[in-house]
């Protein structure tokens, strides 16, 4: 199956050359036999977050958007509501995995406030076109990054087949 991805971290202190989480995480993605579409860094705003995930889903099209950072406790961290702001479902059993695979390697999961929702993709005139894509918040460090791939990379799949209308 073909997937498209988008990858939008969310930094206050890094450009993309520095965006070593991003480039993991195309990596990946391409290892996996997938494409990444779009690949951005946004500063830590709920505004610009949200923006640059309308622009990954309504004007690239792309299937599934990979945030990367701003998910913790930190006043700027703010990924999870600029998430929430542009999206209409909860997925919460992806953002439960992905802290309980996580939690197995660092108690520090526990902090996350990472959420995966789903956007009803939206043509020039604002309306909905049928299609939904997934917004998946992940950590912003590299070996964190990895590891939440890791923990539902072989559901994604399922997950796409699911939003686009098929059975199980």
């Amino acid at each position: 199956m073909d997937i498209s991805f988008a990858i939008v971290t969310c930094s206050d202190t890094r450009g993309l050359a520095e965006d070593e989480a991003g480039a993991a995480l195309t990596s990946l993605i391409e290892g996996a036999g997938w494409s990444v579409c779009s690949r951005v860094v946004v500063p830590d705003d709920t505004r610009e977050i949200s923006l640059a995930i309308r622009a990954a889903t309504d004007e690239r099209g792309v299937d599934i958007v990979l945030t990367c950072g701003g998910t913790g406790l930190s006043p700027r961290d703010v990924t999870p509501e600029a998430t929430a702001a542009v999206c209409e479902r909860d997925v919460p059993g992806i953002a439960e995995a992905i802290r309980a695979y996580s939690l197995a390697k660092t108690r520090r999961a526990m902090l996350s406030r990472a959420r995966c929702m789903q956007r009803a993709v939206r043509g020039e005139d604002g309306l909905p076109m049928g299609k939904l894509a997934l917004v998946i918040n992940f950590p912003g460090s590299t070996k964190a990054a990895r590891e939440c791939w890791d923990a539902i990379a072989d559901q994604l799949e399922h997950a796409m087949q699911m939003s686009r209308g098929g059975g199980h």
